[in-house]
């Protein structure tokens, strides 16, 4: 696996980002997590953003692969785990599935996605920091 720069992984989040707007302004709030799973396949596939969805994320234990496993919503450009919800607010529990999925994979970025807010779309975008050991919470100004 490639790892990109900063910048890199920012312009490819808000190209995702792009595709979840279209996909909230289109259809809104209020339908349940695999629909907008759906959709967001649709999406991406027309914007050209390479996808893979329900991917197995495999998890090893003292060097052998555990029997459980878990399913990331979407995996896109090969490294980005995206996790969608339909919920009113995202909460820690959510933001530690995610930090648990790149922490198995050791995937670099990863996104939070959602679609349960009636006045918006929520995004949030964490990227593997080297410095400290940990994801961090990212915008576009922190590329610059």
């Amino acid at each position: 696996m490639q790892v990109y720069g900063v910048k890199d992984y920012l312009n490819r989040m808000y190209q995702i980002i792009g595709a979840a707007m279209d996909l909230y302004n289109e259809l809104g709030y209020g339908f349940s997590e695999p629909v907008y799973q759906e959709c967001l396949s649709i999406i991406c596939t027309e914007k050209g953003i390479p996808w893979t969805r329900e991917k197995d994320l495999k998890m090893y234990f003292h060097g052998k692969e555990l029997k459980k496993f878990y399913k990331a919503d979407f995996v896109c450009f090969d490294d980005i785990i995206v996790e969608l919800k339909a919920v009113n607010e995202l909460t820690s529990d959510h933001r530690a599935q995610l930090f648990n999925y790149l922490r198995i994979t050791d995937s670099p970025a990863g996104m939070l996605i959602n679609f349960g807010n009636p006045n918006r779309l929520i995004s949030e975008r964490y990227l593997y920091d080297e410095d400290t050991g940990q994801y961090q919470y990212v915008t576009r100004s922190s590329a610059y």
